[in-house]
């Protein structure tokens, strides 16, 4: 295999720029883990913040959190995998690879109604999406939730999850084109300054039990005044930067409200918790509730042409990196 395998690495924090390609021979996997050979690998948006420093990584770096593909070799102690079978991941970093050293522990057999590029979209996002509607808050039909990004990567997914369990949804997206691809009970679109005011009229003055937030900085001030007394903010991404620190008066003010800022690796610390994650996302595949919705398909070797479509939102949907 000498020669044949690629991994894009990061030498040094800054733009697309920074990332390299690299050959590399693949050692066999260590005890406990097992080598997959990729055949499709997810983009993230936290891949960026990886590169660009937003979050801390020792250097160099291996950009990407989640992949599908096929195990070629299990390292001692492993059971439950095998060369051949079709696995997946989303929670260990270095997935920007041809061959992936993975923890067994943290991989997840696909079944075979899951594609791997359907995997490779939605083992992250999906998974994401998973905690952010299940786990954080037990939201009941009837409900209204407001999800930022509607049309990106995790809010693709969200929408209709919370739409399966009956929660009503005001979904906002950058573009009135993005907005046309949303199926929720109110696609908006616009500037984030008249976004308050519209969730106020849509919800008869009320407001939102819920904001999923995953735009940060652009976006804190309009999902603070769409929250209904005692509501929620969720914040689970910093598309346009880091959100500003909060004063807990904000929140005083604006009605006892609750924030929180969850990271899915809190809500998936166990192999208990990874499979049931796992298991209630390709339930939601084999039921149609969540499509994968590749609308982007980038070659490995140009991950940072990737990045630079997703950082200047010229995706929609999810996009995936072929080996």
């Amino acid at each position: 295999m000498s020669g044949e395998a690629l991994r894009i690495v990061v030498r040094s924090l800054g733009g697309p720029e920074v990332m390299e390609q690299e050959r590399f021979d693949p050692p066999p996997p260590p005890a406990g883990q097992v080598l997959i050979q990729t055949e499709a690998i997810g983009l993230n948006y936290i891949d960026t913040y990886f590169r660009s420093g937003l979050y801390p990584a020792d250097l160099p770096l291996t950009l990407g959190l989640e992949a599908a593909g096929r195990v070629v070799a299990v390292g001692e102690g492993v059971s439950g995998f095998r060369a051949g079978d079709r696995v997946a991941s989303g929670t260990v970093p270095g997935s920007y690879t041809t061959h992936w050293t993975v923890p067994a522990a943290q991989v997840i057999a696909l079944p075979d109604t899951v594609a791997a590029e359907d995997a490779a979209a939605l083992m992250l996002k999906g998974m994401t999406a998973c905690f952010l509607a299940e786990d954080i808050l037990p939201l009941k039909a009837g409900q209204f939730a407001l999800v930022h990004a509607a049309a990106g990567g995790v809010g693709s997914v969200l929408v209709p999850w919370l739409r399966d369990k009956g929660v009503k949804v005001i979904a906002h997206s950058g573009s009135a084109a993005k907005a046309a691809t949303v199926d929720a009970d109110h696609s908006l679109h616009g500037d984030l300054a008249d976004l308050a005011p519209a969730v106020r009229d849509l919800t008869e003055g009320q407001g939102i039990d819920i904001v999923y937030d995953g735009v940060g900085k652009d976006s804190w001030s309009a999902s603070l005044a769409s929250v209904r007394r005692r509501g929620m903010i969720v914040s689970y991404g910093n598309a346009s930067g880091a959100v500003p620190p909060v004063s807990l008066l904000d929140l005083s003010r604006g009605g006892s409200l609750f924030v929180t800022r969850p990271t899915m690796f809190d809500y998936v610390g166990t192999r208990e918790e990874l499979e049931r994650t796992a298991a209630r996302l390709f339930d939601r595949i084999e039921r149609g509730v969540v499509r994968a919705a590749v609308n982007q398909r980038f070659a490995l070797a140009d991950a940072a042409d990737a990045h630079r479509a997703l950082e200047a939102r010229q995706t929609t949907g999810a996009t995936v990196l072929i080996p």
